[in-house]
């Protein structure tokens, strides 16, 4: 008897300001999907509506009492979530509680880790007990603004820092800021976003970014990719509108492309991660105490759900190892079933 093909439900859309975002890291894994293998849907998250949508162009109501919908007058229930929903509620732990409750597998980390990973100031405070190295940062909260002076963060955080949502991504609502006067606007600016503030230090150096994923068959660390940008920093242009240049593999030594590497299968480790994680450093250049200039691997956060549309790093990286985005996915996908 012929084997059945798995549907997998592309899940995307969410309630965040990456909805667009998404719906595109959406298109590009339906691309990498072997089909096959597997019946691939896109399904499309927004508030309480939750639709897929057919081949013939028309859409179908999701039932979320079990994840299902009605084609052509058939049930068809899904056997897997592949959520690329980029911030809430695919990024924060909320759908991955969804699935949880009507038994469907998914690509994600769990309930717990999504959250964590989600606020970027908790988690760097997580893994800074596991000796990781992250920048010095403060927490700002809606409501107590007051609490924390300007003098006060310039004193303890140091000029420049940066400014972002403590639970956001894409760069949305971040700004750099070089002087006091910069505080104000730009903590309302990402209070816009989310109402954890985050005041990080800032850290001079090379910006790369790292893919992971592992199976109970293997461990995969991708190679890194360099980001430069003559912008400002890293933001949501020159992510999504190429102004940046993106050099896969990394251009490091081979002994700090090794300590990156291992570092990044470390936290994969300590989080007990699941599915394919996207984590961004800092390499800094500094001097020991006999003047010789070391590289310092810095955390700066990590990406459960990294974006896969055509610029996105994780597809660059997995052509750079010599693999199959296909293939890949299909790993993913099948661990959850042996």
């Amino acid at each position: 008897m012929k084997n059945l093909k798995r549907n997998i439900a592309i899940v995307c859309g969410g309630d965040s300001s990456e909805y667009g975002v998404s719906l595109r890291s959406a298109q590009g894994l339906y691309s990498f999907f072997d089909k096959e293998r597997y019946n691939v849907y896109i399904v499309v998250v927004k508030g309480i509506d939750w639709h897929v949508e057919l081949n013939d162009g028309t859409t179908a109501r999701i039932d979320r009492n079990d994840f299902s919908f009605m084609e052509n007058g058939k049930l068809i229930q899904f056997d897997y979530a592949y959520i690329t929903i980029h911030g809430t509620p695919g990024e924060n732990g909320i759908m991955q509680g969804y699935f949880e409750l009507v038994h469907v597998p998914y690509s994600t980390s769990d309930v717990l880790v999504e959250a964590m990973t989600f606020n970027k100031f908790v988690l760097n405070q997580y893994l800074r007990g596991y000796g990781v190295r992250v920048a010095d940062s403060l927490l700002i909260r809606k409501g107590y603004e007051e609490i924390v002076s300007d003098e006060n963060i310039e004193k303890r955080i140091g000029m420049p820092c940066f400014v972002k949502p403590a639970a956001d991504g894409s760069s949305f609502g971040v700004s750099k800021v070089k002087n006091q006067d910069q505080l104000a606007p730009a903590i309302r600016k990402a209070m816009l976003e989310s109402d954890d503030v985050m005041v990080e230090q800032f850290i001079d150096g090379t910006e790369i970014s790292i893919g992971c994923y592992k199976t109970r068959e293997k461990s995969v660390v991708l190679p890194a990719t360099e980001v430069v940008t003559t912008r400002e920093f890293f933001d949501y242009d020159a992510k999504y509108n190429g102004q940046v240049q993106e050099i896969t593999p990394a251009r490091l030594s081979e002994d700090t492309a090794r300590r990156v590497a291992e570092i990044t299968s470390h936290i994969y480790d300590i989080l007990h991660c699941n599915g394919i994680i996207r984590i961004d450093y800092i390499i800094s250049h500094e001097k020991d105490s006999e003047g010789n200039v070391t590289d310092k691997v810095n955390m700066i956060e990590i990406n459960t759900t990294p974006g896969m549309t055509a610029t996105s790093f994780i597809p660059q990286q997995v052509k750079a190892a010599g693999l199959e985005m296909k293939d890949v996915l299909t790993d993913i996908v099948e661990n959850q079933f042996r």
